[in-house]
């Protein structure tokens, strides 16, 4: 495992230099071998140390744990802490000799020749050198010579290998950057061999022996791979062919000063060097055969392994499905218990919704048989009688038509009547027809339509004519009304109120119109308003508060535009809900347009100072603060919740009674003499005061109007001036003056 450092191009010259501690004299000798030699030629000068692979953290009591059983976090910390360690160790001898090339490199693996041998595979470094404490590379019992041994065995031709002990340097070399010194050492090894004795030949052979036991000891080593075993064997067969060679090289040397007993020592000495490489044959292809029969076994174990493990995933994919089968059966049988539960709950609401609806029937049908009987309210007419009233409903009687049906004009009874006749179609809407009669007949109000009779088998009611049509006609000026004054339209809107107030207030259970809208507004011949078309009306019987949301399952009625938002999303039906479709009435009585973003345009219009702009411009006296005022009034009505809308007969009522008696001093003051003096006129009202009052800013007002004022102002609405204060002091001179002047000219 790599932990540092880089690879290279393949035409750079890398030297690489083993250390193992900073205090060996093997390290120590290497690295500087290697700066004084190899230094100045080199690319790249690479101090490398293997780290062996961490398993375990030693314990304060001698003791080791496994890494599996640590926290991840504790296994880092000491893996830092002794890659810390290694690296300050290599950074020792950088600051030893000071060289900017030298660079360092931590490895990490259990056998540090195979570490070495796969980084110069790796990195493909072109030179290594390593550290030797002995004196004889060739002695085999000091361990650390095992890793330079199995380097120089190993390595490819492409690298040198320097073994650096305390002689000359050991070298595999074809380096050109130490050419003559190799050639030199190479020379020296030579000339030395050839002229050993016949005893340190045979030392030769028996270390060359030595040399194969080691390797087959190599290769049987737990982790010691193909690529390697296939070189051990090779590097076998090349010992084996040198021990040979020297064999019978032995065999043809007869020194001529030897002794018989020396040559008999010889002699034997050649027949067990024969015999123990004879043995080392026969072992080398038992190992072989070996390899060949645990590769056998290997395949077959790895067919097991696959097998086994394939019928491990099959059984975890199996418990998985059977795991995911048990979980859909017991959603199974939740949805199961739980559809019973439901088809329970909805069997009894169905029995408990029939036993109502039949007691409504029941209900209904007494309710009808009493108000066709004996019901002396309202007069019931005859089928011939309504016929014979509109002419067997002839077309020139017909003045207006709905969805519920037409309405004629005619004499009933020598009274104008109205009579509205339900379609032959639209039978589906006799509960309305049986509601409006339920209604009407219970109540007298001077601003609700008066029913005069009825002809259940005709489906007819009659009522009072109202001469000036609906309200809607005079707002937008169809079948040719005219425009109302604004006088007419605040009297209008407060006989509105008081209407639905009647309504809302009545005893036993309120009675919530549902329906209001200018269309339903009917005017008589003195433009007195009356509320009429009660079909969709309701009685409450439990109201809700307007602070509580409930929502209920009702079938919705209304118009578009007029319909209270809340009982559009909730269901539930408050007598607040008309006062929202009173709120646009209101406005379109302002404005005489469409309902259909009136809301909207009259909040911006107030936010930026634009109201004027929203009102009817066919009327051209409008008194602008009392209109703002109504406008107000309107839009607190249309809020979206009920809580926040204000209480009909305790807020609304009173304002509104206050703006018509408004009106009604205007009417007044419009039927007196124009060539009254002008200091007889109020600047606020334009009329002829009857309780003048002087004001801060020296100007006399009527008492009521500049009250009205000081409420909302703190100016002069003469001079626009602020005033000092906003004290009122009675002008009774100017008021004996008018009274004069009224009693002499009235």
């Amino acid at each position: 495992m790599r932990i540092g450092g880089g690879s290279v191009p393949a035409t750079a010259v890398t030297v690489a230099v083993a250390v193992k501690s900073a205090e060996g004299k093997g390290s120590q000798r290497a690295v500087r071998w290697a700066v004084e030699n190899l230094m100045p030629k080199a690319d790249r000068f690479v101090l490398v140390h293997i780290m062996p692979t961490i398993t375990s953290i030693p314990t304060p009591s001698g003791s080791s744990i496994p890494i599996k059983e640590l926290d991840t976090s504790v296994s880092e910390i000491y893996m830092q802490d002794m890659k810390a360690k290694c690296e300050e160790m290599l950074t020792s001898f950088k600051f030893s000799y000071k060289m900017p090339k030298m660079e360092s490199l931590l490895l990490e693996g259990d056998n540090p020749a195979f570490a070495l041998l796969r980084y110069i595979s790796d990195s493909r470094v072109t030179t290594l050198v390593l550290g030797s404490c002995s004196s004889n590379y060739f002695t085999r019992k000091q361990k650390d010579m095992e890793v330079p041994s199995i380097v120089l065995k190993q390595a490819p031709d492409s690298c040198n290998i320097y073994v650096i002990s305390t002689n000359k340097p050991i070298i595999n070399s074809r380096n050109p950057i130490l050419r003559t010194e190799g050639e030199h050492d190479s020379h020296a090894i030579s000339k030395k061999h050839f002229s050993l004795s016949s005893s340190s030949t045979a030392s030769k052979d028996l270390n060359s022996l030595s040399d194969l036991s080691h390797l087959i000891s190599q290769a049987h080593m737990p982790g010691y791979s193909s690529m390697y075993y296939t070189a051990a064997e090779g590097r076998t067969c090349q010992i084996l062919d040198d021990s040979i060679s020297d064999i019978q090289a032995i065999k043809g040397y007869t020194p001529s000063s030897s002794t018989h007993s020396e040559q008999a020592e010889i002699k034997q000495l050649r027949l067990e060097l024969e015999s123990t490489i004879t043995l080392y044959s026969q072992a080398f292809e038992g190992l072989v055969h070996a390899q060949s029969k645990v590769h056998l076994l290997s395949s077959e174990w790895n067919e097991d392994a696959r097998r086994v493990n394939a019928a491990q995933e099959r059984e975890e994919s199996l418990r998985k499905i059977a795991s995911e089968e048990r979980k859909k059966y017991l959603e199974a049988e939740e949805e199961v218990v739980m559809a019973r539960k439901l088809l329970a709950e909805e069997a009894y609401k169905r029995q408990i919704a029939e036993l109502k609806t039949m007691k409504e029937s029941l209900e209904k049908q007494k309710i009808a048989s009493a108000l066709f009987s004996s019901d002396s309210r309202y007069r019931r007419y005859t089928r011939n009688e309504i016929e014979a009233a509109t002419d067997f409903f002839s077309e020139a009687k017909l003045i207006g038509e709905g969805a519920y049906g037409k309405v004629y004009k005619c004499n009933l009874d020598h009274t104008l009547v109205a009579i509205k006749v339900l379609r032959p179609d639209a039978r589906d809407r006799k509960e309305e027809f049986m509601r409006e009669i339920e209604v009407l007949s219970h109540f007298r109000h001077p601003h609700i339509i008066l029913l005069l009779g009825a002809c259940p088998d005709n489906g007819c009611l009659v009522y009072e004519y109202m001469e000036n049509g609906s309200l809607e006609d005079h707002i937008f000026c169809k079948n040719g009304r005219p425009p109302l004054p604004w006088f007419v339209r605040f009297r209008v809107a407060f006989e509105i109120a008081c209407g639905l107030a009647f309504l809302h207030y009545s005893k036993p259970e309120p009675i919530v119109h549902r329906d209001l809208k200018p269309g339903n507004i009917l005017l008589d011949k003195h433009y007195v308003s009356k509320i009429g078309d009660v079909g969709l009306a309701k009685m409450i019987y439990d109201v809700v508060p307007d602070n509580i949301t409930d929502y209920r399952a009702s079938i919705i009625a209304g118009t578009l535009y007029y319909m209270d938002p809340e009982y559009q999303r909730t269901g539930t039906l408050r007598p607040k809900s008309d006062l929202y479709s009173f709120g646009v009435i209101t406005l379109q009585l302002l404005a005489a347009s469409r309902p259909d973003g009136l809301i909207l345009k009259f909040e911006n219009a107030l936010s930026s100072g634009a109201f004027s702009d929203m009102l009817d411009e066919s009327v051209t006296d409008w008194p602008l603060a009392e209109a703002e005022e109504l406008a107000k009034i309107a839009l607190s009505c249309c809020q979206l919740r009920c809580r926040e809308r204000p209480d009909l007969e305790s807020e609304v009522l009173p304002a509104l009674n206050r703006l018509a008696k408004f009106a009604d001093s205007y009417i007044q003051a419009a039927k007196e003499p124009i060539h009254a003096p002008s200091h007889y006129y109020c600047p606020i009202l334009q009329e002829v005061m009857d309780n003048p009052y002087i004001a801060a800013d020296g100007f006399t007002y009527e008492h009521e109007a500049i009250k009205a004022w000081l409420d909302r102002h703190n100016i002069s609405p003469v001079t626009k001036q602020r005033l000092q204060h906003k004290m009122l002091t009675p002008n009774h001179v100017l008021r004996f003056a008018i009274h004069e002047w009224r009693r002499n000219h009235c």
